[in-house]
């Protein structure tokens, strides 16, 4: 397995690898990273679909990747999926994955040409105040703490592995609307990964402009089991793969001879009853380890979700992976010890008349019953409690929604202090008092908030997520496995709990279907270059260009800097005038 870029590969088929005929895939997890692994081996390595076996432990496929109108609650979503023009592998996939939508088109067609005729963008990222626009909304506030970032990117992640982003940046960096918007935006808080931070600050540093006002995104149109899974699950219908449902894969049997790794059963529950499947070394197993949204509970408008800490078939699959060979990572550094504080739920209220319409309207300045852009992602509240967010997809959301009806995502980030209005943590909360919490934040006056809540007008539907920030918790090099561990003949881990070589960053679309991609190419040795990541950190033009942004629009000679380097800086521009250097400085609006 080997990477590429440009577009000389990009559109290249495969030749069939060699022995592909003899071989069968089980793939472990029916989320985007298990689909993907699916897409790949047809369309790559020339794998018949019937040849390839997907064992998912509940009732419907896609992961994380959700949306669904619950029985007697309504309708949930239990997060979003925030992507860019640069997820080169997700694309790459569905590239290939016809449109239920379009006739004759592509879901990236399909996709592409929504956000050409829509894009993204957001006319209210801050409020305040019961529903007044945050005064700095729009600015970083950054100062002199810029400095912080770039010391960060300059250091080595060997440096800074198991250290949290509190151990590293300044208490002024965490007042700054920077802080606001990367934390609220990612879901990033003070205890996690600074690692991980540092992956997502050069990973993303080309939007440096767009995250204010959110045109660095792109959203699908309707919710992501609707939009993603759907399609995928299409095609590999097309194709004779075989999903089994309500499987509960307990371990995978791995035997270990001459710095070997081959996978020699399968040990699972199926359908209540044990059942094991014995594998040989051509049938090639791919392990989706651990999962954010696994152990959802759900509540309802009247009940909260109830909490749980209960680890799910993933995480014992895992564990017991582990149990065998180091290679196989640490799942306890991601699933214990979370803190309280942490982000645990979200809510999907629905809301059922236009009567709370223009509390949305006058942030967004857009109307929410046009099918268009409606808050361009979250809206955050900058003195809840809580730390409140919440956003407005384009709507219907679910193509079953009434006409009128609205369907809201909220998210909390802090679930161990009670709330603004609701003197109760958001964890024990029902999704009336949340919907009230909200209501409150907006403006509604108070003596109207309890009957504007109720379920004629909003219904609202609480989930506890027990390890939805796992992925970011504070990690050491080996903790989570490689895609393909030293010595495997016929096992891969893929989705965000795998550890692609490259310096891709965890809890997006791109990385799940990154490490697919990795996973199938090297264990059936595709001859197709993987696309490697967009390299912005690299391109001294989107240096510039941060520079300017991070200093909220400053040119040079305006931003915060000692005296000595103000002097040099002056005696610097005479000497680069008239070159390529000062052209660079220009087009960056830095001078």
């Amino acid at each position: 397995m080997y990477y590429s870029n440009g577009n000389y590969e990009a559109f290249a088929d495969t030749q069939k690898p060699e022995g592909v005929d003899n071989k069968s895939a089980y793939i472990i997890g029916s989320g985007l990273a298990g689909l993907a692994a699916a897409v790949f081996l047809i369309r790559d390595a020339k794998m018949k679909g019937d040849k390839i076996h997907i064992l998912e432990e509940l009732p419907v496929a896609g992961g994380s990747l959700d949306g669904t109108d619950r029985p007697n609650a309504g309708f949930v979503v239990r997060g979003g999926r925030e992507m860019e023009n640069h997820f080169e592998c997700l694309w790459d996939m569905y590239r290939s994955i016809p449109s239920l939508e379009v006739p004759g088109a592509s879901y990236l067609d399909e996709y592409y040409w929504l956000d050409k005729k829509d894009p993204n963008s957001s006319n209210c990222r801050l409020i305040y105040k019961r529903g007044n626009r945050y005064p700095t909304d729009g600015e970083y506030g950054l100062g002199k703490c810029s400095k912080e970032i770039v010391k960060l990117i300059m250091t080595p992640e060997s440096e800074i592995e198991g250290k949290t982003i509190e151990d590293f940046f300044s208490d002024e960096f965490f007042e700054t609307n920077f802080w606001v918007y990367w934390s609220t935006m990612f879901a990033f808080e003070k205890w996690h990964s600074l690692a991980e931070m540092r992956r997502y600050c050069m990973r993303f540093i080309h939007h440096i402009d767009g995250l204010p006002d959110f045109t660095a995104l792109k959203f699908n149109k309707y919710n992501q089991y609707e939009s993603m899974v759907k399609p995928v699950l299409a095609y590999l219908k097309d194709h004779g793969v075989h999903i089994d449902y309500d499987v509960h894969v307990d371990n995978v049997i791995v035997d270990h001879k001459d710095g070997k790794k081959i996978a020699k059963k399968i040990v699972m529950t199926k359908k209540g009853k044990q059942s094991d499947i014995d594998l040989t070394p051509d049938d090639l197993v791919f392990v989706t380890n651990g999962s954010i949204t696994e152990s959802s509970t759900y509540g309802d408008q009247n009940n909260p979700a109830p909490i749980t800490h209960k680890k799910g078939s993933s995480w014992k699959l895992w564990e017991n992976l582990a149990a065998q060979d180091s290679d196989f990572g640490h799942p306890d550094v991601f699933c214990e010890d979370i803190p309280e504080r942490s982000w645990f739920v979200s809510a999907t209220t629905t809301m059922k008349t236009k009567k709370l319409a223009p509390y949305f309207e006058r942030l967004t300045k857009r109307s929410l019953y046009d099918g268009r852009v409606n808050t361009g992602g979250i809206v955050t509240i900058m003195d809840s409690n809580w730390g409140l967010s919440f956003t407005i997809h384009r709507q219907p959301h679910f193509k079953s929604q009434k006409p009128n009806e609205i369907v809201i995502w909220i998210y909390a980030l802090y679930s161990d202090t009670e709330g603004n209005y609701i003197k109760k943590r958001i964890v024990d909360c029902t999704g009336k008092e949340i919907c009230e919490e909200l209501l409150y934040h907006l403006g509604v006056p108070v003596e109207e908030i309890e009957e504007d809540a109720s379920e004629e007008n909003m219904n609202t539907v609480p989930v506890y997520m027990p390890y939805i920030t796992s992925y970011f918790m504070p990690r050491r090099d080996g903790d989570r496995p490689a895609v393909v561990p030293d010595g495997s003949e016929n096992i891969a881990f893929i989705g965000n709990f795998a550890e692609s070589p490259t310096r891709d960053t965890v809890f997006t679309t791109e990385y799940s279907v990154r490490t697919a991609m990795e996973a199938v190419y090297t264990l059936l040795n595709v001859d197709r270059g993987v696309p490697e990541v967009f390299d912005s950190i690299f391109d001294i033009r989107q240096l510039l260009r941060a520079m300017y942004y991070m200093s909220d629009k400053k040119k040079l000679v305006d931003q915060e800097m000692p005296l000595p380097e103000k002097i040099a800086l002056k005696s610097g521009m005479k000497k680069i005038k008239k070159t390529w250097v000062a052209e660079l400085l220009k087009e960056a609006n830095l001078i």
